[in-house]
């Protein structure tokens, strides 16, 4: 059977590279799945986890926006950060989310409302793949 060869990239460096099945991601569109043999495409990504699937098995991790470049035989993510599951402290994550909640309900006009926003989203994509 084919398979994709995946890289999952940010500034720091790779994060992630294998052989998978299937990859989904959500990009700002909505969610694609990528199989082998998939037309070209770029496409930019949500702050959103990233499944990859092996046969019964699936990996997943989290991207904070990007890109993800495919082609027929390869899928390249290009992302600002990303994290696999195993990596993510869940506790510090629900204590991102609680801040960025309390921050949001203050309605203060020194409040950043879209960073706060950001920082939400962040926070639930952790503790989504973590858990």
């Amino acid at each position: 059977m084919k398979t994709l060869d995946v890289s999952v990239v940010t500034p720091s460096g790779p994060v992630l590279e294998g052989s998978f099945d299937m990859v989904v991601c959500k990009a700002e569109t909505g969610e694609i799945g990528i199989l082998p043999g998939h037309i070209p495409l770029v496409a930019p990504l949500q702050i959103s986890a990233v499944r990859l699937k092996n046969g019964k098995e699936t990996k997943k991790l989290t991207v904070n926006g990007g890109f993800m470049e495919v082609q027929p035989d390869k899928v390249t993510i290009l992302a600002q950060s990303a994290e696999k599951a195993t990596e993510i402290d869940v506790q510090r994550a629900k204590e991102a989310k609680e801040r960025a909640e309390r921050r949001l309900e203050a309605k203060q006009d020194t409040v950043d409302k879209t960073r706060a926003e950001l920082a939400l989203k962040r926070a639930m994509n952790r503790l989504n793949v973590g858990n």
